[in-house]
């Protein structure tokens, strides 16, 4: 059963889950998608695997069966189990929990050839949907403190079947990473007054970096951008919780979303890419993190391997400079415009 394990030395918790080990990895040398059948997440074989939890479906049909068009189930081989007791161990000089949480797969399209960034906008929107809804019905549960939606696309960033679908997880403790960037907001608001995400809106406004804008978000690449043709997406309209985004909001972030992955997969050759959805925590005590948290979208395509002095100094080595980064971005995307 996995196991929450606390690192006493800076803080972080570590997910112990031995069932991961067996999940099966459909990449490999000379993978070509055909030979990924038969695929599990392809329509008519809905029994391969858990029953769903949500779908967005054509009318008339039912759960589990042909029809869906967006389809979210539980992980085979989750890092957490929705079914674990929610416990807290002192073992001597050491913390761990038990296993509860909750891992689902979200199935963005039946299309076994389409990746997200070749969808139809009307798809793209209802995979936002998908992400809105189950962030929203996983907060009705008091025990979970944070959740967070990725997606891994490519051998290189980690995925295992080549069927495009993105990862949920929620947990019920707060990750250190997300902890690092709620301190540093709270500071800046109490320092400034002011959302430190929306004062970078109005600074990238002004500055090379700015890859586009459409109606209510901006996408750029960060000034500190950790890897080369990091792309970071914000909405204009202070929010902190994903759950709360508005229906025009997801037609226009699907627009922005789909021009940002469209230009760095033609500029870049398909790259391999992880993106990360950072939302606020459920508000489960007085923190009001309205005030100073701003979810944020951060697209980071797999160029560039960690090695021992990142992983020893938790610096970054970014091999192309941001601002060229971001005029090669915007440049190609005003050509195809």
């Amino acid at each position: 059963m996995p196991e929450f394990r606390k690192d006493p030395v800076v803080g972080r918790w570590v997910i112990v889950a031995e069932e991961r080990g067996t999940k099966p990895y459909q990449f490999g040398e000379g993978w070509e998608r055909e030979s990924s059948f038969p695929c599990v997440f392809c329509p008519g074989r809905e029994s391969c695997t858990p029953p769903e939890v949500f779908s967005i479906r054509e009318k008339d049909t039912l759960p589990n069966e042909r029809g869906w068009r967006v389809r979210v189930v539980p992980n085979r081989f989750p890092a957490l189990l929705p079914c674990e007791p929610l416990h807290q161990y002192i073992d001597g000089f050491y913390e761990r929990m038990s296993g509860f949480g909750v891992h689902e797969v979200i199935i963005e399209t039946p299309d076994h050839y389409l990746d997200l960034v070749d969808l139809p906008l009307e798809q793209i929107e209802e995979v936002l949907r998908v992400y809105r809804e189950r962030m929203r019905e996983l907060g009705e549960d008091p025990r979970l403190r944070y959740c967070l939606i990725s997606k891994n696309q490519g051998e290189k960033a980690g995925a295992s079947l080549p069927h495009a679908h993105s990862q949920l997880i929620a947990t019920p403790v707060i990750p250190k990473k997300v902890q690092e960037e709620l301190k540093r907001a709270r500071e800046f608001y109490e320092e400034e007054g002011r959302c430190l995400f929306c004062s970078l809106l109005e600074e990238e406004r002004k500055k090379e970096r700015l890859v586009w804008e459409e109606e209510g978000f901006m996408a750029f690449v960060p000034y500190a951008a950790r890897f080369p043709y990091e792309t970071w997406i914000l909405p204009q309209r202070h929010c902190a919780f994903f759950s709360e985004i508005e229906e025009e909001e997801i037609q226009s972030l699907a627009r922005i979303l789909k021009i940002a992955l469209s230009a760095i997969k033609a500029l870049l050759h398909d790259p391999a890419f992880n993106f990360i959805l950072h939302v606020a925590p459920y508000p489960r005590s007085s923190e009001n993190y309205a005030d100073y948290y701003h979810w944020h979208l951060e697209i980071l395509p797999s160029l560039c391997k960690m090695a021992g002095f990142e992983w020893g100094t938790g610096f970054y080595i970014n091999p192309v400079v941001p601002e060229k980064a971001a005029k090669a971005l915007r440049q190609f995307i005003k050509d195809k415009s």
